[in-house]
């Protein structure tokens, strides 16, 4: 690939907020946007998840720079871009990815536990998007990806508050392109399909007679690639998203599912 190609996708001198980038996702993006040059910013809610993150962060070469926030706590977050804009410079990129799921049948789940789940996932990415964006219209340019979810498209059992904060984050995507895209900021999404973490885990262990977790199975045979995502399966699209290769993308929700959406699935 020739030096101009290669230059659309460089990420050099770029500032990257990515929020709960302490394990997981969050994490193998970071790594994604900091090899292809951006400096690494990163907030988690916990003192024990920072101490773990700055040290996985460090194994990997990375000089990351960690801080104490709640992306649903708007003081804290506009205090935590002045923090950044103070150590590093002002923010290019922000991938909203703090997130949770509860997952409880929609008659037992108590109100309060659907609007934390909403309050993180949907609020959340509200919060610290409203925080960046004047940087961005000062700087001329700038890129939001949030991270949407399968649920963003799809209803399952015991998701309710999951699925309507993702499925409200993929329209507060497109509304933060129809709102400031005459400011040259992009703002898409990536959906990731099932991605093998350590959260995943129990779902793909072997049966005791060592066959696959029905889970595991259902989700296998649900896939066309007929395998899970890893982390490093959405490090590409990340920095596709963050970079000026895509500069006429906005409003786009990439859903890095291995064909999940594509797919009505295999007769039973």
């Amino acid at each position: 690939m020739n030096h101009d190609m290669m230059k659309m996708f460089s990420l050099e001198g770029k500032v990257a907020l990515v929020t709960g980038a302490a394990y997981g996702i969050g994490f193998a993006i970071a790594e994604a946007l900091a090899g292809a040059g951006a400096k690494i910013a990163f907030n988690c809610r916990s003192q024990k998840n920072m101490d773990q993150a700055l040290a996985g962060y460090a194994a990997k070469g990375i000089d990351a720079k960690g801080y104490i926030a709640d992306v649903t706590d708007e003081a804290q977050v506009t205090e935590l871009v002045r923090k950044i804009e103070a150590d590093l410079g002002a923010i290019d990129i922000l991938v909203n990815n703090a997130g949770i799921i509860k997952r409880i049948p929609m008659t037992e789940m108590r109100a309060e536990e659907f609007r934390q789940v909403v309050d993180i996932d949907l609020v959340g990415p509200f919060i610290c998007a409203k925080a960046v964006i004047p940087g961005m219209i000062a700087k001329g340019h700038g890129k939001i990806i949030n991270i949407c979810s399968m649920m963003s498209e799809l209803g399952r059992e015991t998701v309710s508050a999951y699925a309507a904060a993702k499925g409200g984050l993929k329209m507060l995507t497109r509304n933060i392109c129809s709102e400031y895209g005459e400011a040259n900021i992009q703002c898409n999404g990536i959906g990731p399909g099932y991605i093998a973490t350590p959260q995943t885990a129990p779902l793909r262990e072997r049966q005791p007679d060592g066959s696959r977790h029905p889970f595991d199975q259902f989700i296998v045979s649900k896939t066309p690639a007929a395998r899970w995502g890893t982390p490093e399966d959405l490090m590409g699209s990340a920095i596709f998203l963050a970079s000026d290769a895509s500069n006429f993308v906005n409003g786009h929700i990439l859903y890095v599912d291995g064909g999940i959406l594509a797919y009505i699935g295999k007769q039973p």
